[in-house]
């Protein structure tokens, strides 16, 4: 649980203030949801704060990815940092390969929805195969369910601005290393390096140069997931109650 020193930090934590407004966040009212792979990565680290350093510096190295592709969207002159090359070169290739375009004017939007009171940042507006709908870029080691719940949250709050929404993308983007002698994997995220599909013991890794990877999975059906998103909601209000009614919320 999140520990708030006064409501003003609740409420820069937690959400943002428009026209005046201060509405939650959708990333936080989805974390209220339990996660399984997240409590597993705590119990395999040595302590808490290792865990925790090692969180943190992902969510930074997944920042730099996004910042690079934020730059790249809307056309702005960027320099993209080495230890993110080959994540950043696979995604403008596919891109170009599946000819993906882009609207310029709802990267990295902010939206709100007044009547269920919620706010959140879209990473993009994309139009795929001639079908166009919310783009959320994810640099995590899987598509995990929880950002169905994100995705179905922003469609519902763009639909009024933007009514020709058909459906909703997770693109990830993420990286690693193939050894030469076997079909291991060596991923290094957070400064942990995990080898994945190798022979263990029997082989004396020898890796090979960094490919960068690129995964879209799309989920045309929300309805349901935005139905599970206000649930997660209530339940991340009366969780927060103390604070929400310190902040005017409630």
């Amino acid at each position: 649980m999140d520990s708030f020193k006064s409501a003003e930090d609740f409420k820069e934590q937690c959400g943002y203030d428009i026209d005046g407004v201060w509405y939650p966040r959708v990333t936080k009212i989805v974390g209220i949801k339990a996660k399984p792979a997240l409590n597993y990565f705590y119990a395999s680290m040595p302590n808490y704060r290792e865990a925790k350093r090692m969180t943190e510096q992902s969510a930074e190295e997944g920042t730099r990815v996004h910042d690079a592709v934020e730059a790249f969207l809307t056309g702005k002159d960027f320099e993209i940092d080495p230890s993110i090359r080959a994540s950043f070169d696979a995604f403008q290739q596919f891109v170009s390969d599946n000819h993906i375009e882009v609207n310029r004017d709802f990267v990295e939007y902010r939206l709100h929805h007044k009547e269920h009171r919620y706010a959140g940042t879209n990473d993009a507006i994309a139009t795929i195969g001639g079908k166009t709908g919310v783009l959320d870029i994810k640099t995590s080691q899987a598509i995990y369910r929880d950002y169905d719940l994100q995705t179905a949250a922003y469609i519902e709050a763009l639909l009024p601005v933007l009514p020709a929404l058909e459906t909703r993308w997770i693109l990830r983007i993420d990286q690693d290393q193939r050894c030469e002698h076997c079909p291991a994997t060596l991923r290094t995220k957070g400064g942990r390096a995990k080898v994945r599909n190798g022979y263990g013991s029997r082989c004396q890794h020898v890796w090979g140069s960094m490919r960068g990877h690129v995964e879209l999975k799309e989920s045309p059906e929300w309805k349901g997931d935005f139905e599970a998103f206000l649930a997660a909601k209530r339940l991340w209000e009366w969780e927060n109650e103390k604070w929400l009614r310190e902040v005017g919320y409630l």
